[in-house]
């Protein structure tokens, strides 16, 4: 195993990039010297009595298997830069739409018939220009952060990724004039942290080299009408679209529609409520890879905006832009479902490492 040659303490020699470490052998530890071997930019410890067969005191036979095709070294991320790509990200989502959102309002109000649904939208189309020419945020409730990263199996993080999110999070709300939104504890010490932290956190491990940053600003409004419920198997399709149609009917204006309806289906209560919340990261009008959910989602998006809730509530075709449902297995006795609301202003943004 390699690791960097700070790693490896006063051991390492000056302007080394990667160290053999002993404890990790390229073969069976035999006891004897170690000495130092270099191959282009690469400086490797080895064992000169090692019995392996690619050592033998042989440095040229190791080297010739020390190259970059035939190694693969972590690419290392600092913290720091965690942290300052999340505070552009945090200003930049509270402040501009993504594109795929701002194309459903601009298309939502091209077939509203209604005068007050398509005055609303209007004014909503308005809002969104103004806050981005304007620098300014969309929305006053600039909500609780959660964070996305994919983080790719060759990346090293040097520094806390939870701290390094954190100061982003402190950092872009306090140079952006963000409203700080966050509470120390949902009772009894309800007094506002000052700073919007902690961040909501969401890790997983993707293949490559990279990491993949995504902020949402997460408003309560429709934060508060969102649901899950532990269906039974035997509820089937018919329950899962009952279950949506009521959470959305039940929210009523509540959640600032149009909104965004994310649909976590699987796994456990807690899972199907993530996938929920992933589901609303998806550009609207992008079906799921699964032709059958996708299906599901057409026919949601109809039912939804049957209900004539409309614009602010006031009545008109459109009460969701979009439907998107994420899924996952799940139990054989149970059949979970979540339903994440999103007001119009559905912010996030993404930046790659």
């Amino acid at each position: 195993m390699f690791f960097p040659c700070h790693d490896m303490g006063d051991e390492a020699p000056h302007n080394c990039l990667f160290c053999y470490c002993p404890l990790y052998p390229l073969g069976e530890e035999c006891g004897g010297d170690f000495t130092w071997a270099r191959h282009e930019d690469i400086k490797v410890k080895l064992c000169a009595g090692c019995a392996f067969p690619h050592h033998a005191g042989n440095y040229d036979a190791v080297i010739n298997k020390l190259t970059p095709e035939n190694l693969t070294f972590p690419r290392i991320i600092n913290a720091e830069q965690i942290t300052q790509a999340v505070s552009r990200l945090c200003i930049e989502a509270n402040i501009r739409l993504p594109e795929d959102v701002k194309t459903a309002l601009e298309n939502a109000r091209a077939r509203e018939d209604s005068p007050i649904a398509a005055d609303i939208l209007d004014k909503i189309i308005e809002n969104h220009k103004l806050a981005e020419a304007r620098n300014m945020p969309i929305c006053q409730d600039t909500g609780v952060v959660c964070v996305f990263l994919e983080i790719g199996e060759n990346v090293h993080i040097k520094g806390n990724i939870q701290t390094a999110v954190n100061e982003g999070v402190r950092r872009g709300y306090k140079e952006g004039y963000l409203r700080n939104s966050v509470v120390r504890a949902p009772l009894f010490d309800r007094a506002n942290t000052n700073d919007n932290t902690p961040a909501m956190l969401y890790l997983d491990q993707v293949p490559g080299d990279k990491v993949t940053i995504t902020v949402v600003p997460k408003g309560f409004g429709s934060e508060n009408m969102s649901t899950v419920k532990m269906l039974m198997p035997s509820d089937g399709l018919e329950g899962v679209v009952e279950f949506v149609l009521e959470t959305v009917k039940n929210a009523g204006p509540n959640p600032c529609p149009p909104t965004i309806v994310g649909v976590g289906l699987g796994g456990t209560l807690d899972k199907a409520a993530l996938l929920a919340k992933k589901a609303l990261l998806r550009p609207i009008g992008k079906p799921a890879n699964d032709p059958d959910f996708a299906r599901l989602e057409a026919l949601l998006l109809e039912k939804i905006n049957a209900l004539g809730i409309g614009p602010q509530g006031f009545g008109g075709r459109t009460t969701a832009l979009g439907v998107s449902i994420e899924h996952t297995a799940t139990h054989i006795a149970g059949l979970p479902c979540a339903v994440n609301l999103n007001c119009h202003a559905a912010r996030h943004a993404t930046e790659v490492i």
